[in-house]
Protein backbone atom coordinates (compact mmCIF):
# COMPACT_ATOMS: atom_id res chain seq x y z
CA UNK A 1 0.00 0.00 0.00
CA UNK A 2 3.01 2.36 0.92
CA UNK A 3 4.23 1.83 -2.25
CA UNK A 4 0.95 2.50 -4.39
CA UNK A 5 0.62 5.64 -2.18
CA UNK A 6 4.27 7.00 -3.39
CA UNK A 7 3.32 6.59 -7.29
CA UNK A 8 0.18 8.57 -6.08
CA UNK A 9 2.15 10.88 -4.12
CA UNK A 10 4.55 11.50 -7.54
CA UNK A 11 1.26 11.35 -9.74
CA UNK A 12 0.02 13.79 -7.73
CA UNK A 13 2.96 16.24 -7.77
CA UNK A 14 2.56 16.39 -11.54
CA UNK A 15 -0.71 17.50 -11.61
CA UNK A 16 -1.01 19.80 -8.27
CA UNK A 17 0.79 22.75 -10.81
CA UNK A 18 -2.39 23.02 -13.39
CA UNK A 19 -4.82 22.33 -11.13
CA UNK A 20 -3.63 24.96 -8.32
CA UNK A 21 -3.09 27.18 -11.25
CA UNK A 22 -7.14 26.66 -12.14
CA UNK A 23 -8.35 26.28 -8.55
CA UNK A 24 -6.14 29.16 -6.98
CA UNK A 25 -4.13 28.01 -3.68
CA UNK A 26 -7.34 27.89 -1.46
CA UNK A 27 -9.27 25.53 -3.87
CA UNK A 28 -9.79 21.76 -4.24
CA UNK A 29 -7.03 19.96 -6.54
CA UNK A 30 -9.77 17.62 -7.49
CA UNK A 31 -7.33 14.17 -7.44
CA UNK A 32 -9.71 10.94 -6.44
CA UNK A 33 -6.13 9.93 -4.65
CA UNK A 34 -5.81 13.15 -1.78
CA UNK A 35 -7.34 11.67 0.78
CA UNK A 36 -5.12 8.72 0.56
CA UNK A 37 -2.07 10.84 1.06
CA UNK A 38 -0.73 12.15 3.94
CA UNK A 39 1.53 15.76 3.72
CA UNK A 40 4.16 17.00 6.29
CA UNK A 41 3.82 20.34 6.96
CA UNK A 42 5.93 23.14 9.12
CA UNK A 43 3.26 24.08 11.68
CA UNK A 44 2.25 27.67 11.23
CA UNK A 45 3.54 27.67 7.32
CA UNK A 46 2.70 28.68 3.89
CA UNK A 47 2.52 24.83 3.73
CA UNK A 48 -0.30 24.01 6.50
CA UNK A 49 -2.21 27.34 5.06
CA UNK A 50 -1.95 25.51 1.68
CA UNK A 51 -3.11 21.61 3.16
CA UNK A 52 -5.64 23.09 5.25
CA UNK A 53 -7.55 25.61 2.24
CA UNK A 54 -7.45 21.89 0.56
CA UNK A 55 -8.53 19.55 2.96
CA UNK A 56 -5.40 17.52 3.20
CA UNK A 57 -4.00 15.10 5.42
CA UNK A 58 -1.51 16.31 7.07
CA UNK A 59 0.93 15.71 9.76
CA UNK A 60 2.31 19.30 11.43
CA UNK A 61 5.99 18.81 12.62
CA UNK A 62 8.50 21.87 14.13
CA UNK A 63 10.12 22.92 10.90
CA UNK A 64 10.45 22.57 7.46
CA UNK A 65 13.59 20.25 8.05
CA UNK A 66 11.41 17.84 9.52
CA UNK A 67 9.06 17.71 6.84
CA UNK A 68 11.84 16.52 4.55
CA UNK A 69 12.56 13.41 7.22
CA UNK A 70 8.99 12.77 7.19
CA UNK A 71 9.01 11.76 3.59
CA UNK A 72 12.35 10.18 3.31
CA UNK A 73 11.70 7.77 6.44
CA UNK A 74 8.47 7.10 4.59
CA UNK A 75 6.08 8.38 7.51
CA UNK A 76 4.56 11.32 5.55
CA UNK A 77 3.75 10.67 1.44
CA UNK A 78 4.59 14.13 0.11
CA UNK A 79 5.71 17.97 2.19
CA UNK A 80 4.75 21.27 0.83
CA UNK A 81 7.64 23.36 1.55
CA UNK A 82 9.45 26.60 0.33
CA UNK A 83 10.95 26.42 -3.31
CA UNK A 84 14.24 27.77 -1.36
CA UNK A 85 14.62 25.34 1.16
CA UNK A 86 14.23 22.62 -1.44
CA UNK A 87 16.30 23.91 -4.26
CA UNK A 88 18.95 23.96 -1.30
CA UNK A 89 18.19 20.25 0.16
CA UNK A 90 16.79 17.90 -2.12
CA UNK A 91 18.69 16.29 -5.40
CA UNK A 92 21.93 14.69 -6.91
CA UNK A 93 24.76 16.16 -4.02
CA UNK A 94 22.63 17.02 -1.61
CA UNK A 95 21.13 15.82 1.96
CA UNK A 96 17.99 14.21 0.30
CA UNK A 97 19.54 12.40 -3.02
CA UNK A 98 16.18 9.96 -2.91
CA UNK A 99 13.49 13.11 -2.94
CA UNK A 100 11.97 15.86 -5.80
CA UNK A 101 9.83 18.86 -5.99
CA UNK A 102 7.39 19.93 -8.35
CA UNK A 103 7.38 23.31 -9.66
CA UNK A 104 5.82 26.25 -8.53
CA UNK A 105 2.50 26.02 -7.00
CA UNK A 106 2.17 29.48 -5.35
CA UNK A 107 3.91 32.22 -5.73
CA UNK A 108 4.37 34.49 -2.19
CA UNK A 109 7.13 36.85 -0.79
CA UNK A 110 9.31 36.84 2.33
CA UNK A 111 9.29 39.59 4.53
CA UNK A 112 10.50 40.41 8.31
CA UNK A 113 8.38 40.53 11.10
CA UNK A 114 8.66 43.18 13.79
CA UNK A 115 6.26 44.05 16.36
CA UNK A 116 3.01 46.24 16.09
CA UNK A 117 4.27 49.65 15.33
CA UNK A 118 7.60 48.88 15.73
CA UNK A 119 9.95 51.53 14.40
CA UNK A 120 12.63 48.71 13.73
CA UNK A 121 10.52 47.97 10.50
CA UNK A 122 11.65 51.54 8.84
CA UNK A 123 15.18 50.54 10.25
CA UNK A 124 15.39 47.43 8.34
CA UNK A 125 13.98 48.79 5.52
CA UNK A 126 16.38 51.09 4.97
CA UNK A 127 19.21 48.39 5.59
CA UNK A 128 17.61 46.35 2.96
CA UNK A 129 18.02 49.44 0.71
CA UNK A 130 21.41 50.12 1.01
CA UNK A 131 22.32 46.36 1.05
CA UNK A 132 20.16 45.90 -2.30
CA UNK A 133 21.89 49.19 -3.96
CA UNK A 134 25.31 48.18 -2.80
CA UNK A 135 24.98 44.48 -3.67
CA UNK A 136 25.68 42.88 -0.56
CA UNK A 137 22.31 40.95 -0.91
CA UNK A 138 23.00 39.71 -4.48
CA UNK A 139 26.65 38.85 -3.08
CA UNK A 140 24.88 37.01 -0.14
CA UNK A 141 22.57 35.15 -2.50
CA UNK A 142 25.38 34.02 -4.65
CA UNK A 143 27.25 32.78 -1.31
CA UNK A 144 24.25 30.93 -0.24
CA UNK A 145 23.70 29.30 -3.77
CA UNK A 146 20.20 31.09 -3.90
CA UNK A 147 18.85 32.21 -7.63
CA UNK A 148 19.35 36.02 -7.24
CA UNK A 149 16.80 36.34 -9.84
CA UNK A 150 14.63 35.67 -6.57
CA UNK A 151 15.29 39.49 -4.79
CA UNK A 152 12.96 42.00 -4.90
CA UNK A 153 14.31 45.02 -5.37
CA UNK A 154 14.52 47.71 -2.63
CA UNK A 155 13.40 51.63 -2.83
CA UNK A 156 15.54 54.24 -1.55
CA UNK A 157 16.46 54.84 2.03
CA UNK A 158 14.22 57.13 3.85
CA UNK A 159 14.37 59.76 6.54
CA UNK A 160 14.71 57.54 9.87
CA UNK A 161 14.02 59.14 13.29
CA UNK A 162 14.50 56.03 16.16
CA UNK A 163 11.67 57.54 18.49
CA UNK A 164 12.73 57.69 22.45
CA UNK A 165 10.27 55.18 23.50
CA UNK A 166 10.32 52.99 20.35
CA UNK A 167 12.00 49.22 19.95
CA UNK A 168 15.20 50.32 18.03
CA UNK A 169 16.26 52.33 21.32
CA UNK A 170 15.34 49.52 23.33
CA UNK A 171 16.83 47.23 21.31
CA UNK A 172 20.24 49.36 21.47
CA UNK A 173 19.77 49.71 25.40
CA UNK A 174 19.66 46.18 25.81
CA UNK A 175 22.31 45.87 23.84
CA UNK A 176 20.81 42.49 22.01
CA UNK A 177 18.75 42.06 19.38
CA UNK A 178 17.09 38.49 19.39
CA UNK A 179 16.20 36.66 16.32
CA UNK A 180 13.33 34.30 15.98
CA UNK A 181 14.09 31.31 13.34
CA UNK A 182 13.47 27.69 13.04
CA UNK A 183 16.71 25.62 11.07
CA UNK A 184 16.18 26.62 7.04
CA UNK A 185 18.85 26.34 5.06
CA UNK A 186 20.06 28.57 3.47
CA UNK A 187 18.39 30.87 5.36
CA UNK A 188 19.17 30.02 9.01
CA UNK A 189 21.33 26.77 9.83
CA UNK A 190 24.53 26.40 11.54
CA UNK A 191 28.15 26.31 10.13
CA UNK A 192 30.22 22.96 11.46
CA UNK A 193 31.17 25.41 14.28
CA UNK A 194 27.55 25.65 15.18
CA UNK A 195 27.73 29.33 14.38
CA UNK A 196 24.49 30.26 12.62
CA UNK A 197 24.76 31.41 9.02
CA UNK A 198 22.19 31.66 5.84
CA UNK A 199 21.17 34.72 4.16
CA UNK A 200 19.04 35.99 6.75
CA UNK A 201 20.97 35.07 9.79
CA UNK A 202 23.89 37.25 7.89
CA UNK A 203 21.60 40.17 6.57
CA UNK A 204 20.30 40.02 10.42
CA UNK A 205 24.05 40.11 11.60
CA UNK A 206 24.49 43.35 9.36
CA UNK A 207 21.10 45.11 11.07
CA UNK A 208 22.55 44.32 14.27
CA UNK A 209 25.78 45.60 13.28
CA UNK A 210 24.05 49.13 12.05
CA UNK A 211 22.40 49.41 15.39
CA UNK A 212 25.71 48.26 17.00
CA UNK A 213 24.32 45.73 19.02
CA UNK A 214 25.01 41.79 19.43
CA UNK A 215 22.63 39.54 17.81
CA UNK A 216 21.59 36.07 19.49
CA UNK A 217 19.46 33.57 17.46
CA UNK A 218 16.91 31.56 19.43
CA UNK A 219 15.08 28.90 17.84
CA UNK A 220 11.00 29.05 18.22
CA UNK A 221 8.15 26.79 17.17
CA UNK A 222 7.46 28.78 14.30
CA UNK A 223 3.43 28.17 15.48
CA UNK A 224 3.92 30.51 18.19
CA UNK A 225 5.77 32.91 16.52
CA UNK A 226 3.79 35.72 17.22
CA UNK A 227 3.49 35.70 21.07
CA UNK A 228 7.20 35.24 20.98
CA UNK A 229 7.06 38.42 19.37
CA UNK A 230 4.79 39.89 21.20
CA UNK A 231 5.42 39.40 25.00
CA UNK A 232 9.57 40.00 23.84
CA UNK A 233 11.18 37.02 23.43
CA UNK A 234 12.46 37.80 20.60
CA UNK A 235 12.25 41.15 18.88
CA UNK A 236 11.99 40.19 14.84
CA UNK A 237 10.58 36.97 13.31
CA UNK A 238 13.73 36.35 10.48
CA UNK A 239 13.40 32.54 8.76
CA UNK A 240 12.06 32.92 4.81
CA UNK A 241 8.84 34.13 6.64
CA UNK A 242 6.33 34.46 3.77
CA UNK A 243 3.73 37.53 4.14
CA UNK A 244 0.47 35.76 4.65
CA UNK A 245 -1.83 37.51 5.55
CA UNK A 246 -2.32 36.43 9.11
CA UNK A 247 1.38 37.31 9.60
CA UNK A 248 0.68 40.97 7.60
CA UNK A 249 -2.01 41.23 10.15
CA UNK A 250 -0.40 40.24 13.19
CA UNK A 251 2.93 42.04 12.57
CA UNK A 252 4.68 45.03 11.62
CA UNK A 253 6.41 43.66 8.90
CA UNK A 254 9.44 45.24 6.46
CA UNK A 255 9.06 45.32 2.43
CA UNK A 256 9.35 42.04 0.70
CA UNK A 257 13.12 41.10 -0.14
CA UNK A 258 12.88 37.37 -1.48
CA UNK A 259 10.34 35.87 -4.47
CA UNK A 260 9.23 32.15 -2.84
CA UNK A 261 7.13 29.49 -3.63
CA UNK A 262 5.60 26.30 -2.06
CA UNK A 263 6.34 22.84 -3.90
CA UNK A 264 5.39 19.45 -2.98
CA UNK A 265 8.08 17.11 -1.99
CA UNK A 266 7.94 12.87 -3.31
CA UNK A 267 10.33 10.59 -3.54
CA UNK A 268 12.18 10.16 -6.52
CA UNK A 269 10.95 7.45 -8.84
Amino acid sequence: MKSMKKLWAAALALAMMGSLAACGSGGQTGSDNEADLTYAVEAGSAGEEIATANGYQYTAVSSQADALMEVDSGNSDAAIIDLLMAGAMIGEGTSYPDLTYTESLTEEEYGVGCRQDSDLTDFINNVFAEAYADGTMASLADTYQIPADRLIEQGEPTEFTPAEDGDVAYIQDKGTLIVGITEFAPMDYKDENGNWIGFDADMAKLVGEKLGVDVEFKVIDWDMKIMELDSKNIDVVWNGMTLTDEVTSSMNCTNPYFSNAQVVVVPAE
